[in-house]
């Protein structure tokens, strides 16, 4: 599993994991019953700490995205994939016209962030 963060980025660390994390499990990259990464493990790969991991995953877990369990550790609890499908179709097309005009990554995040609120 691949998670990235961008230490430059406005966004917090531990916002720009647990959004990672949701994206993996949005796109089917992460299902029902996969394990994350031990917090310490994924915050020495990171270079991170790990209190940043466990906020990120404390996020999830009270989104219902995972279960914590002691001794376990992080487990996905459900997926939203299926339910994404048109959304990440629309997604990808979003992502590709931003592509072909030239709209680095964070100017889209920008956009996609003013037209949410």
């Amino acid at each position: 599993m691949l998670f990235r963060i961008d230490p430059s980025s406005g966004v917090s660390i531990f916002d720009q994991l647990s959004g990672s994390i949701r994206a993996a499990a949005i796109a089917g990259k992460i299902k029902h019953g996969d394990r994350l990464p031990p917090a310490r493990e994924l915050a020495k790969s990171l270079d991170i700490n790990v209190h940043t991991v466990l906020r990120a995953y404390q996020v999830l877990r009270d989104e219902g995205l995972i279960d914590l369990r002691p001794g376990r550790g992080a487990i996905v609890a459900q997926t939203p994939a299926d339910g994404y499908q048109n959304f990440n179709a629309a997604m990808s097309a979003l992502v590709e016209e931003a592509r072909r005009l030239g709209i680095p990554p964070a100017a889209l995040a920008a956009q996609v962030r003013e037209a949410y609120q």
